[in-house]
């Protein structure tokens, strides 16, 4: 599942994002969502959230 709506993202979900650094290579990073920092119902680009380990970027694949 892509993560461009915000309905479909939950904290504790388990989830693929691309840092703003990586945005270039595309390069993914996983980890379990702590916050969800996009407020509009959905985003083309993916919802941007702060995972548990503080590192914060957009949704690109919810794994679970």
């Amino acid at each position: 599942m892509n993560g461009q709506n915000r309905k479909d993202i939950t904290a504790g979900s388990k989830v693929n994002i691309v840092l703003k650094a990586d945005q270039r290579t595309g390069k993914l990073t996983t980890g379990v969502v702590k916050d969800i920092l996009t407020n509009s119902s959905n985003h083309p680009h993916g919802i941007k959230v702060r995972l548990e380990d503080g590192q914060v970027g957009r949704v690109k694949e919810i794994l679970n």
